[in-house]
């Protein structure tokens, strides 16, 4: 099997105009059935065996069993979920950022192959999938399909996302929320910076609406252990006219302190709800996460 981190780095994203090739080449090689049900069925892949019982349909009967054993025994199966995925993807302003060790690659570029990555897979596996894009508000809505023509149109979708305004998450997932109707994977790829609280509160509301939840949480190196030395201009991405000339040594301790409690509030929230969070750097090959990706969708099964 060909192992992704062979095939695509961070740096080999802006090598790809074309998102669903860059989804082929991070996809290929992974396989496919991830979503395996408890529900019985006719279909797929056999699981056990079990005594016949009056009632059960005749056609399930192993009858070469029957001429082995001359008793009657029901194949069970398990079948494929049709799977409904929507992704979230985060267009906010402090998805723009790009350090040093990230290769010319922002979190956004990150974020969109990420997305489009998901995407693909989903639909080879033949599971419905959609996307909505946001920053201050929602921006934009592709409802859920499963169609393999359906990638054209979440990939014409997402070249057109650039970083733009800020955001609070929680106030924007409870927009997102009246949207999704049926219950299915949300997913959503974003820095997730913000206020925790108000976050949990609104992936509990997914939770409680029977969503499963999967949180990419991409940041940049920069972002995790401050590497600045020197006297440096600090600009916010989302608002242009808010710039600090400081001494990093002076901020640099409480920065870290705020991120270690941020993350592990983070946490903690996505513990309690039952979320999956999977870290992502925009420094590392996606290999890593898509791999964390699928594991955790091989236990939950």
């Amino acid at each position: 099997m060909t192992h992704v981190s062979d095939v695509i780095t961070a740096k080999d994203i802006g090598k790809y105009a074309n998102l669903q090739v860059l989804a082929k080449q991070i996809v290929e090689g992974f396989c496919a059935g991830l979503h395996r049900s408890p529900h019985k069925g006719f279909s797929v892949e056999f699981k056990e065996h079990r005594s016949y019982v009056p009632g059960d349909d005749i056609r399930t009967i192993d009858w070469k069993l029957f001429g082995k054993t001359d008793r009657l025994f029901i194949r069970e199966y398990e079948e494929e979920t049709n799977l409904r995925c929507t992704i979230l993807l985060d267009s906010s302003g402090s998805m723009g950022y790009s350090g040093s060790r990230s290769q010319n690659t922002t979190k956004h570029q990150y974020a969109v192959a990420t997305a489009v990555s998901l995407a693909y897979l989903m639909l080879q596996q033949q599971d419905a999938v959609g996307l909505v894009t946001f920053d201050q508000a929602v921006r934009s809505y592709i409802p859920p399909r499963a169609q393999p023509k359906h990638l054209r149109a979440i990939v014409n979708e997402l070249q057109k996302q650039k970083p733009g305004a800020e955001t609070e998450l929680g106030e924007v997932f409870k927009a997102i929320q009246a949207k999704i109707h049926r219950r299915g994977l949300v997913v959503i790829v974003s820095d997730l910076f913000g206020d925790v609280d108000q976050l949990m509160k609104s992936l509990a509301r997914f939770r409680h609406a029977n969503h499963e939840v999967i949180l990419f949480q991409i940041l940049d190196p920069d972002e995790i252990d401050f590497p600045f030395r020197q006297w440096t201009q600090f600009s916010s991405l989302e608002n242009r006219d808010n710039r600090h000339l400081v001494d990093p040594a002076q901020i640099r301790r409480a920065y870290l302190e705020k991120l270690e409690i941020f993350r592990e509030q983070l946490s903690s929230g996505c513990n309690r709800q039952r979320i999956s969070l999977v870290p992502m750097t925009t420094d590392q090959p996606f290999a890593d996460s898509l791999a964390a990706y699928l594991a955790i969708r091989r236990k939950s099964k």
